[in-house]
Order: C-alpha cells, then structure tokens, then sequence
C-alpha cells in the first residue's frame, strides 16, 4: 500500500465514554439502598462516570443516614422532600434534576431503589443509545430477559398492564412498557422539558402512571426506542411495594384519555405544535 493510500484512510477514535447521571426515587428503602449503593461504589472506575441522584420521599426510616456515607464520598446528590409525595412527583425532580446537571452526549439512567434492578444491565443500554436510539429499556421480555422472585398472580397482572399499553400506546421497539428502568439520551430529555415543562410528568398523583406517561410523551416527540434484556431480581426485594393498583389502573385510563382527547388532548396538541412550527413556503 503506497504512502498516500494510507494517510487517506480513516482511523476510528476511541468512543468516549458517556457522563452516566443515575436516578434514584427513594421511600423507605432502608433495607436495600445501602446494598444498591455498594454496587455503583465497586463500579467506580470502570465504564461511565457516574453521578448519582437520590430524590428521598419524605422516609421516615434510616434511608437519610445510609445515605450519608455516600454523600460524603460524593458518589451522591440527595434531593429531600421532607414529606411523602410519591412516586410521580418524586420522578419529576428527579429528571429536572438531570436536565440542569447534563450535557449533550450524556446519559440519564432512572431504575429503582429496591435492588431489584442490577446496574450490570446499564452497560449494554448504554450501548444500546450508542447506536442511535434515544430511549432504551430494560426488558423482562427480549431475548435473553426474564424475572426471578415474581408471583404467578403479579407477573399475570404485568402481561395484561403491558398488553393493555401496547394496545392503546403503540411503540415501535417497545414491549416493555411498564419497567422504570430505563436510559435516556440526554439531548432527548432537554427536548421533552423544553416542550412540556413541569407538565413532563403531570399526572403527579396518580401512582406509577409517570412510567407510562414519559413513554408515550416522548413518542410525541419522535424519540426512537429500543429494549436491552435484563432480568428482574424480585427475589432480592427486601422492602414492601409502594404500588397502590387501583390508583395506578386509574392513571392509565386517564392518559388514554389525554392522549386521544380530540380537544387539547396531547396527541392533537403536538400535532397543531407541528403545524405552527412548520416552514411555509
């Protein structure tokens, strides 16, 4: 090969490793925070640069004083809402939170605080967003993804919510809908708080509808979504479920009615967005 032919080829850099700001909502989870925090600890120096944000709702258990230790070796921010506001607002600051501290290339990962969610998984989202996708999910149902710990009456309830959601929210690359665990490319969440402002997350009080709700918001905004297998470890759960079923069946039914609403519904208000927005000629 002449001299020339090879100052002409193309030498591909090392990718950069993404600033990964990890996002933790957490009420009483005295029992498995210390446990989760551990394991982001041992991770340090390897991978991703992680930041961590834990938002704690109002625990009246040891989760502030477990906490410390963390935040005084500065792997945690803590956010502290000194009553129980739930999930829905908790989840709000905690992604407002992500939008003021990230940057463009960065990665915002939400999972939950129970150490049923292991931040192995984070590694192959991460580079599931590497590939040009915007939202991926970890999901029991990919290839290679699965749950442990899981009652045969809980995981008939979680078919039936995710068919539920699939049926009225189709989402290319999507089966799993109602998992938090999830990364996001910054550049798409600066977009969606652009658009939405505090309304990112507005139906606050309605339990764990906000999983479904920045799903089917960021579809508005044309996000491409993938899934990464993982498997749920249920079984490692210490802590009770915070989820109030009917509560959160209730949200559901409401964001389909937001969503198709003819008159100011989401759906029709980003599609007149469009339109305004658009280039005459």
């Amino acid at each position: 090969m002449s001299k020339t032919s090879l100052e002409s080829l193309e030498i591909p850099t090392a990718t950069a490793v993404p600033r990964c700001i990890v996002l933790l909502p957490a009420y009483n989870e005295e029992s498995s925070i210390e446990t989760l925090l551990n394991k982001f600890q041992r991770l340090r120096g390897n991978g991703p640069d992680y930041r961590i944000i834990v938002c704690n709702d109002g625990s009246h258990d040891r989760t502030a004083e477990l906490l410390r230790p963390f935040e005084d070796s500065g792997l945690v921010e803590t956010l502290h809402h000194k009553l129980n506001r739930g999930l829905g607002e908790t989840v709000r600051d905690l992604f407002e939170r992500a939008v003021e501290l990230s940057e463009p290339g960065d990665v915002v990962v939400r999972m939950d605080c129970d150490d049923t969610h292991e931040p192995a998984y984070m590694e192959s989202m991460i580079a599931k967003l590497g590939e040009g996708y915007d939202v991926v999910t970890a999901s029991r149902f990919a290839k290679g993804g699965g749950q442990m710990g899981v009652s045969a009456y809980r995981s008939f309830i979680s078919r039936c919510a995710n068919l539920f959601m699939k049926t009225f929210f189709p989402i290319r690359g999507i089966r799993e809908y109602s998992c938090g665990y999830r990364a996001y490319r910054a550049e798409i969440l600066h977009k969606a708080i652009e658009a939405y402002g505090n309304n990112f997350v507005q139906l606050r009080g309605l339990g764990f509808t906000c999983t479904l709700e920045k799903l089917v918001k960021l579809k508005l905004l044309g996000a491409r979504f993938a899934e990464a297998p993982f498997v749920l470890r249920y079984d490692q759960k210490q802590s009770g479920s915070k989820m109030v079923s009917s509560v959160t069946t209730l949200g559901y039914f409401v964001i389909v009615l937001l969503y198709y609403w003819p008159w100011g519904g989401w759906r029709s208000t980003m599609k007149r967005r469009r339109r305004i927005s658009a280039p005459t000629g």
